[in-house]
């Protein structure tokens, strides 16, 4: 039987074995976002602008998809294009990795690869946009997105501005406190709600300071309690949506889905392009500004967890 090291998987970029070599403080970044989640050419320029916030906050940028049959653990100028430009780039979660890998298929990584593959990368921060979470009417549907499920198994703090508005965010926090995952929050009280500051629901515990969220996710882990971290950072007041404007766009979008059909995991590209189009690219520009804002916190977690 033919047995691979798991070496054989991964190939890292320069950057990142350089950073690795000198124990430099690295932040996991996913790649579905430029593939699946924003237009070209917006997608590439804010993937280059997040790893160069990452940088520029004393870290190394670590954006991670699969090409060639390999975990790519950093990308390149090139490679990044590639994936902007790739309709045929897969959306990758825990499920669909060893195929993608095993044909060779360009794989853009979610939420739930990206923290597997920065896991086995021994990266142990990781910045996104917003997690995926339990969705709308999932009482008869079942659509939980397997984000959820792999923060309570994969040691992985993710960074993120809360769970998409789409989602049902009362279950979303239902469903992680059953499995055992903190939910921190930044700045306030309550969990964020991406396009939005507040979801109106109250996070686990409230940590600002970089310094204590390294030292929350160090005892965590000390104590042989496996399994990520969700750390809620509020989009800035000045880049948010009007609460109640999004909303009603959101449940205008869902009805639309639902009217044609569309599931599983079609469903969050068609509701984030619906919800572009409707508030006429406003949402794009908060989602810009969000991912931005949650690359600076990443990079200040990273340098305090290496401290």
């Amino acid at each position: 039987m033919n047995t691979h090291a798991l070496s054989d998987f991964l190939e890292f970029s320069a950057e990142v074995a350089a950073a690795r070599a000198a124990g430099q403080p690295i932040v996991a970044l996913e790649s579905t976002i430029i593939s699946h989640g924003m237009p070209y050419p917006q997608n590439v320029q804010t993937a280059r602008e997040v790893e160069q916030i990452i940088r520029a906050g004393g870290a190394v940028p670590a954006t991670i998809a699969v090409l060639g049959g390999k975990i790519r653990i950093g990308l390149s100028e090139a490679e990044l294009e590639l994936l902007g430009q790739s309709p045929e780039a897969m959306k990758v979660s825990r499920r669909d990795l060893p195929y993608v890998i095993a044909t060779g298929r360009i794989g853009a990584t979610t939420v739930a690869a990206t923290m597997i593959c920065a896991a086995l990368a021994g990266i142990r921060v990781f910045v996104t946009g917003g997690i995926g979470g339990v969705h709308r009417g999932a009482e008869t549907s079942f659509d939980i997105s397997a984000d959820l499920q792999e923060l309570a198994r994969t040691s992985v703090a993710v960074v993120c501005a809360g769970a998409k508005s789409i989602l049902d965010i009362g279950l979303t926090l239902e469903y992680l406190e059953t499995q055992g995952v903190p939910v921190l929050a930044i700045g306030q009280d309550n969990f964020a709600a991406f396009y939005t500051p507040d979801s109106g629901f109250k996070a686990d515990f409230r940590i600002d300071d970089a310094d204590q969220q390294a030292r929350f996710l160090q005892t965590k882990w000390a104590l042989g309690l496996a399994g990520g971290v969700v750390i809620s950072n509020p989009v800035p007041e000045t880049d948010a949506m009007p609460r109640a404007e999004i909303d009603a766009i959101t449940e205008q979008a869902l009805r639309e889905a639902a009217a044609q059909g569309i599931s599983g995991k079609s469903v969050t590209p068609y509701l984030l392009a619906r919800i572009k189009a409707l508030t006429e690219g406003r949402s794009l520009t908060t989602n810009i500004a969000l991912v931005k804002h949650n690359a600076r916190a990443g990079a200040r977690l990273a340098l305090a967890l290496g401290r």
